[in-house]
């Protein structure tokens, strides 16, 4: 742990990088992947153009071929068969036998441990780094700002917290100016409020210098928060692109995962007096205006720092299908803070529970309840009812309390 300014932690994060603003209009990137390769206990089987504009979240089992595939676009696979574009550009073919070096493919990778020279300050580990690149645009000084490390420079990197060695790990990527970054579980060593923080800090790197990334995890929580679409792998193979709310949903037919209902909301006001944070869900755009009406969601009250400079931002919201209870009548006598009229649009029946899917001004949501409440309630699609759901079942990644040590 690094004995260090207290100015120079998190809880200092610029105005600029705490607004998530939407990124500046640029082409988007485009992987061509068209590969196998064959290990013992599976085959890689990838044929899939992916287009990449922001962060893209690759999420799969342990085993999938997750690490794999980003090891193949980064060049260390050479024995893949096939080939892999990027921007149209030929990385490797097999057929030809054409293969770029790792080093010449200007794709940055950072894996989950930092991989630094421990004998070397911040400074000189990025120094060291960027001696290899010429004509460079970005300078240390500028990359130090971008990750945060400004106040660390001259600390030896064995001194550094785990989340400060994964900073120092991505600025050193940054310096060689790439044009794709892939990020291999970079903070899943870290406990959830500092890997919050360094999510919020990648968005801003991404947002402030256009560069697209592929990011892997096994949280889909956190997929959720920085990414705005999602590549599964499943079984050495692509099972789905699709933005990422579509994608969550998408998986909820997938017994491997906890149902989830996935939103995007607009943060209105605070209520410190009650620990609450009022969200607004928007009004169905096939709604009269007359007749329109925007749906509050409440949670815990975000973070009271930063608190006020988040009103009208947009938070990523999940609520697990086990959480969001049913009612037929109007729950007007309840505790529950949280409750939306809804309309069934279809009912997945298992062994012993039901998924039922609802609609609330075109939003879907998802709720997991006994096969016999289903029975007992006679709920068919298109039953008009209730969902309920208490303030603690809204979870986000977003500003939770800060650590002194990220």
């Amino acid at each position: 742990m690094s004995n260090i300014d207290k100015s120079n932690n998190l809880n200092d994060i610029s105005d600029e990088q705490l607004t998530v603003e939407q990124p500046k209009n640029a082409p988007p990137s485009t992987l061509a992947l068209a590969f196998k390769l064959a290990f013992t206990h599976l085959e890689i089987t990838i044929e899939q153009n992916i287009s990449i504009s922001a962060i893209t979240g690759i999420y799969g089992n342990s085993g999938s071929g997750k690490s794999t595939l980003l090891r193949v676009i980064a060049g260390l696979e050479q024995r893949a068969k096939g080939q892999v574009l990027l921007n149209g550009a030929v990385l490797q073919n097999s057929n030809n036998k054409s293969f770029i070096k790792a080093e010449k493919r200007q794709i940055g990778l950072v894996f989950q441990d930092s991989r630094l020279f421990p004998h070397l300050s911040v400074y000189q580990n990025l120094a060291y780094g960027a001696k290899r690149q010429s004509n460079r645009q970005l300078s240390i000084e500028k990359v130090l700002e971008l990750t945060q490390l400004k106040q660390l420079q001259h600390q030896n990197v064995t001194l550094l917290s785990g989340g400060e060695k994964q900073r120092v790990s991505i600025a050193r990527a940054l310096l060689a100016e790439p044009k794709l970054l892939l990020l291999d579980e970079p903070f899943s060593a870290l406990d959830k409020s500092t890997k919050s923080q360094m999510l919020t800090i990648l968005k801003a790197i991404q947002q402030q210098l256009q560069l697209p990334m592929l990011y892997v995890s096994h949280s889909l929580s956190e997929l959720q928060y920085i990414a705005d679409q999602l590549v599964v792998v499943s079984a050495g193979k692509i099972s789905q692109v699709a933005p990422i709310h579509q994608a969550i949903h998408q998986l909820n037919s997938h017994s491997e995962t906890n149902p989830k209902t996935s939103l995007l909301l607009t943060i209105a006001e605070h209520l410190p007096d009650y620990g609450l944070t009022r969200l607004l869900l928007p009004a169905s755009q096939n709604t009269s205006k007359n007749t329109s009406k925007n749906y509050n969601i409440y949670l815990p009250i975000l973070e009271q720092g930063h608190s006020q400079r988040l009103i009208g931002q947009q938070l990523p919201c999940i609520i697990y299908a086990r959480d969001i209870s049913i009612s037929k009548t109007k729950p007007e006598h309840s505790s529950i803070v949280n409750h939306l009229p809804a309309t069934i649009s279809a009912i997945q029946q298992g062994k012993t529970n039901a998924l039922v899917t609802l609609n609330t001004s075109e939003q879907p949501f998802y709720a997991q309840i006994s096969l016999w409440s289903a029975k007992r309630m006679a709920l068919t699609t298109q039953s008009r009812v209730y969902i309920q759901f208490k303030a603690n079942a809204v979870h986000s990644y977003h500003y939770t309390e800060p650590t002194p040590y990220a």
